[in-house]
């Protein structure tokens, strides 16, 4: 059974807010089912601003020294990312039990419309990636959020995963 130490901390940061009203709704339901389990929190970084004369590069640069201010030294990064390693709830939960009982933070990074620079890729721990479709930004934090409910509740027994 899943044993957490008492300051562990889960947060999920993403770029932008979540203005589509089922999307946040959804969201919602999950980050307070979540906090029954861990201290969570959802960080939204702003969307920046006048980005019309920027290259996507500097779009992704910016953002992710946005993103990188909200991840402290001993935290474990994991990215939400197209090249991550996919995997089914049930090694999910395995996976997410064996980086809780290690006692670091954990920090889940959804990226902007064009993904995450190269420095937020060389401090992340791990990538993972939620399906080999493509969702917009803003969904995956819903269905993210889920899944890591999910992954919670199957590390706990209880009856929410069918398998």
């Amino acid at each position: 059974m899943l044993s957490l130490r008492a300051k562990m901390e889960i947060k999920l940061l993403t770029v932008g807010k979540t203005d589509v009203r089922w999307v946040k709704e959804g969201l919602d339901v999950y980050v307070s089912r979540l906090r029954h389990y861990a201290p969570f929190s959802l960080v939204e970084i702003p969307q920046l601003k006048n980005v019309s004369a920027l290259s996507r590069d500097q779009i992704k640069e910016k953002e992710g020294d946005l993103l990188l201010r909200q991840v402290r030294p001993g935290d474990t990064l994991v990215l939400l990312d197209e090249r991550g390693k996919q995997y089914r709830s049930v090694e999910f939960a395995e996976r997410l039990g064996r980086r809780l009982a290690a006692g670091r933070d954990l920090v889940f990074a959804v990226g902007g419309a064009y993904g995450f620079s190269q420095k937020v890729y060389d401090r992340s721990d791990a990538l993972f990636s939620l399906s080999k479709m493509t969702f917009s930004h803003q969904m995956v934090r819903t269905v993210f959020a889920e899944q890591l409910y999910r992954a919670f509740t199957i590390l706990k027994g209880e009856p929410y995963h069918h398998e």
